[in-house]
């Protein structure tokens, strides 16, 4: 209700895009194996089984969920999945407490207020409304930055705080893809903005820490971009990056 459901779309090599056209979550595969990379909404736990349906999968086939943070827009629909399938759950270890208890460490950049000048903030909050807000998940497996998670598609943690104090981009090398999580967006949330910005202050802890966070996503020979909001990114990370500090905070 009040956004748009997305078909499941091969986004990149072995990456799936769902979601709608608000938030976005992803499945990995490899060798026949899936990772679920962020969960959405907790209304979009059927578009799992839809998603690898697409892949010729099915939940016997799901081995993880890895989350880019622990907002409630991505943590969506990851505690059923972990109850009902046994799988992990893995989450930079900064942002353990706050997917544990749903409890922000401290306050954001700025109050949400102003922004509901903007008609887009309010089809995004009436959507996150019906599609209900997660409390926390009752267990995690914590990662650290460099580390390459042992799970379908191996994918290289890069911790990039700032949006929130754990918030971490996903690099896969071999596929010349990264998901970028929060980091960025290529669809502002509050304002309908495209292309490469920053999350809206509201919703950060830090927008000096993730502009340096970007600093480490720059050299990056990336193909494809992916994101929690928006299209999906390929004219190179570079310039990802130059776009986003040219836009500045918001």
């Amino acid at each position: 209700m009040f956004a748009r459901h997305t078909e499941p779309v091969y986004v990149a090599d072995g990456v799936v895009r769902l979601g709608t056209e608000l938030v976005n979550w992803y499945l990995l595969e490899e060798d026949g194996k899936v990772t679920i990379v962020d969960a959405g909404a907790p209304s979009y736990r059927p578009q799992l089984e839809h998603g690898l349906a697409f892949l010729g999968r099915t939940t016997s086939d799901v081995e993880a969920v890895v989350l880019t943070h622990g907002h409630s827009d991505h943590i969506g629909f990851a505690e059923p999945v972990r109850a009902e399938l046994g799988v992990p759950v893995f989450v930079h270890r900064d942002d353990e407490g706050l997917t544990t208890t749903g409890k922000a460490p401290g306050k954001n950049e700025a109050v949400m207020l102003p922004a509901l000048r903007y008609p887009h903030a309010w089809k995004l909050l009436a959507h996150l409304t019906s599609a209900g807000f997660p409390k926390k998940l009752e267990q995690v497996t914590t990662f650290g930055d460099g580390d390459e998670l042992d799970v379908p598609g191996r994918p290289r943690v890069i911790h990039t705080p700032g949006h929130t104090d754990g918030h971490s981009a996903f690099w896969l090398e071999s596929r010349g893809t990264l998901v970028a999580g929060d980091v960025l967006c290529t669809l502002q949330p509050l304002t309908g903005k495209r292309g490469p910005q920053l999350m809206p202050s509201s919703f950060n802890r830090s927008n000096a820490t993730i502009l340096e966070s970007l600093g480490k996503l720059e050299h990056l020979d990336v193909g494809t971009i992916v994101v929690g909001h928006g299209e999906p990114w390929t004219q190179g990370a570079a310039e990802a990056v130059r776009l986003t500090r040219e836009r500045g905070p918001t």
